[in-house]
């Protein structure tokens, strides 16, 4: 970790909290090989990389944790639970397998272990239910020391359960999972209340070849955990987020601003002089329906194809330069010129 800030300049970590135990697609009978370790990565494990980080933060050093909040004993019992009783089929049946409270009870945890091990800066990752929340909540008014953060994806804040997902539900398997309404509704309450600090796409992309087994269509156990979504984020955001009164600027520090002032990106996350003019040319009024075919990913698919929203990215400026022009209807953006996108090393003190 000392290497990895020292000669890369990296002031964040993540944690899985789930891994140790239970396998990134739902099981797993070579997790070591999975994850390329020698030792065992359980909770005693997670407080030590959080000792190592308070010792770190002591130098001076601006750091954080970021956790994916789910306990693999939960997972796996419950994972056998639902696949013996075989009542339940996809996206209902891995909710079901991955329960809420097992969200909550992950949440519990990292916090305990953060005062714990005096770790200032946490960050609760993609939370999908309202236990998951509640657990943030009540955390960060018992551990006041801990200056927390909370996040949420734009997957989880469009999909539910019963999302027809382009009439292959399969293809929005995803870890914590897609979760019923009412906790859909849960998410929205709490960001439109200020208690959500920004939101992402998680985009983990997945190909059509690999997400759903070619002979299992309907088999949510072997489909693949994870897909991408970055491209749908800020339309998403905005089109479901103003029906509800989110404004504009809101949307703005929700995916860029919050996110760049938490992990030290001090070139990035708003327009002000010093920083880097990251820019897009947003229409509020353009309304559009999802297609996978029109998104510039060679994924191949989108769980949340057919779905209509309003507002698109036209234009996206990198350090002033365009690097994406959206076409025609019915086309895929241009891409002009080659890559230029930088490594940023992030400030800290020696």
């Amino acid at each position: 970790m000392r290497t990895a800030l020292h000669e890369f300049a990296v002031t964040s970590f993540k944690i899985f909290m789930f891994y140790g135990g239970h396998g990134l697609h739902g099981a797993s009978d070579s997790q070591h090989e999975f994850l390329k370790t020698t030792h065992k990565y359980d909770i005693a494990h997670f407080e030590f990389i959080m000792r190592e980080l308070s010792s770190m933060a002591k130098d001076g050093l601006d750091v954080s944790l970021s956790l994916h909040c789910e306990i693999a004993d939960i997972l796996r019992a419950y994972t056998e639970k639902v696949m013996q009783e075989g009542k339940l089929k996809g996206l209902h049946a891995y909710n079901a397998a991955r329960p809420q409270h097992s969200e909550g009870l992950a949440v519990f945890i990292a916090s305990y272990l953060a005062h714990e091990t005096d770790l200032k800066n946490i960050n609760l990752l993609h939370l999908t239910s309202r236990k998951a929340i509640d657990a943030a909540l009540q955390m960060a008014q018992i551990f006041p020391n801990i200056n927390f953060r909370r996040e949420v994806t734009i997957g989880h804040l469009l999909l539910d359960v019963d999302s027809c997902c382009g009439g292959q539900p399969l293809h929005a398997k995803v870890n914590p999972p897609i979760r019923p309404r009412d906790d859909v509704e849960y998410l929205w309450d709490k960001l439109l209340e200020g208690k959500i600090d920004w939101v992402c796409s998680d985009h983990a992309c997945c190909s059509a070849e690999e997400k759903v087994h070619h002979a299992r269509q309907d088999d949510i156990w072997s489909a693949k955990s994870g897909f991408g979504g970055t491209e749908w984020l800020l339309p998403g955001l905005y089109s479901e987020g103003s029906k509800r009164g989110l404004t504009p600027q809101r949307v703005a520090a929700l995916t860029s601003r919050n996110i760049a002032e938490r992990y030290n990106l001090l070139s990035k996350g708003d327009i002000d002089i010093g920083k880097d003019a990251d820019l897009v040319l947003f229409n509020p009024d353009e309304n559009f329906t999802i297609r996978s075919t029109e998104s510039p990913s060679q994924q191949g698919y989108s769980p949340l194809e057919g779905l209509n929203v309003t507002g698109r990215v036209k234009r996206t400026f990198l350090r002033g330069t365009t690097v994406y022009v959206d076409g025609v209807p019915g086309h895929v953006g241009e891409f002009p010129g080659g890559p230029i996108g930088k490594y940023l090393r992030r400030p800290y003190k020696e």
